[in-house]
């Protein structure tokens, strides 16, 4: 990322001594994502395809991580990496490159980075992964912290929520004050049962899709689904494919629903990442709902407009750009850029002359 773009920090007014020095904590899997784009077609059996477009990235947990990052918040992760090449340029991409503080993570020796790689077509996308479960740490790389049982003082925290695996550092962290907030995979076992997600009960806000909303609900519409959800959690924002995005506030009764913005997508990959990454910035910094959702659905909506994953996630310079150039283009609903015009007060006029932040596609050049 280049170092020469002036960063925002949307929590600045907020901001006292006493507060922690992490925003944002997050622990799981970091990937090597290798993504092929400009395929024409899925793969076919016996062919050879050739896409017009690839690049490599951190993937996995770090999508999120560098989502959260390039939005101006403290992000901790904590996560095994492999003691490969592959692993190597992952952190030094993470900690070098998006200012992640990597202090609770650590380097496995002998144990291989998981890999996948990505093919993009038709709006979609088709995975293939490769990978060992890490082995625990030896000693916790910070003193009477076990990672990643004991997660740092934070202001929040992201999950994904697994039915029936439990994860004790949501609830250390939700104790020591962190703000949870959730996504949650498919449900390999067909149950689809609430109850089955233990650390719902320490979540700020649970962010599911349609589909998964609905099935967890015993609901036949998204918008059911999300009031339904209200009553087990403070937030509940079920995001709805190319619709937008829906929210209730369980503590207020207040709702927001806000269109998707229609752009052509390139790659899909991490874009629900740097939807929560942008629905928890808006919230940390009390943002009224609306807004939160409309800028989740932006930084969304920017990053499937460029490939890969942490590669796609947006910063302010693009931000800043996208709403210089919407605001001069024809033909506009006026109504449509007043649901943006929040941005104004976040953007300053400076913001208008930022350079592009475009990573490195590659897993490194040769200095």
């Amino acid at each position: 990322m280049s170092t020469d773009i002036p960063g925002i920090d949307p929590l600045l007014a907020l901001r006292a001594p006493e507060d922690p020095a992490c925003d944002v904590f997050l622990t799981g899997t970091v990937f090597l994502d290798i993504i092929f784009t400009g395929l024409d077609s899925a793969p076919v059996r016996g062919t050879e395809s050739w896409a017009r477009g690839m690049g490599s990235s951190p993937g996995g947990v770090a999508n999120m991580a560098t989502a959260l990052a390039r939005l101006g918040l403290h992000t901790s992760l904590a996560a095994a990496f492999g003691d490969d090449h592959y692993g190597e340029y992952c952190w030094d991409a993470l900690e070098q490159g998006e200012g992640i503080d990597l202090s609770m993570s650590h380097t496995v020796p002998g144990w291989h980075s998981p890999v996948t790689v990505s093919m993009a077509y038709e709006g979609e996308r088709t995975m293939v992964s490769h990978g060992h479960e890490a082995p625990a740490p030896a000693a916790a790389p910070v003193p009477d912290r076990a990672f990643p049982h004991c997660p740092p003082r934070a202001r929040a925290a992201v999950a994904s929520l697994a039915p029936g695996r439990p994860e004790p550092w949501v609830a250390s962290a939700a104790r020591h004050g962190a703000r949870i907030f959730a996504d949650v995979g498919w449900d390999e076992t067909g149950r689809w049962d609430l109850d089955a997600l233990p650390d719902l009960a320490h979540c700020e806000a649970f962010l599911p899709n349609a589909q998964e909303a609905m099935r967890y609900t015993r609901t036949d519409c998204p918008r059911a689904a999300a009031h339904a959800l209200a009553e087990r959690v403070p937030l509940a924002v079920v995001t709805l494919g190319a619709e937008g995005a829906y929210a209730v506030d369980g503590r207020t009764g207040v709702s927001a629903e806000v269109p998707a913005i229609a752009v052509e997508a390139l790659d899909p990959t991490g874009a629900g990442d740097v939807f929560v990454a942008g629905f928890v910035t808006g919230t940390l910094a009390d943002w009224p709902l609306a807004d939160r959702l409309a800028f989740a659905g932006l930084t969304a909506a920017l990053s499937v407009q460029e490939f890969g994953g942490s590669l796609s996630a947006p910063g302010w310079a693009e931000i800043a750009a996208w709403w210089q150039r919407i605001r001069t283009c024809d033909g506009q609903d006026p109504a449509a850029l007043e649901r943006y015009a929040f941005l104004d007060d976040l953007l300053p006029a400076a913001a208008r002359s930022w350079p592009l932040r475009r990573a490195v596609p590659t897993i490194g050049f040769r200095q």
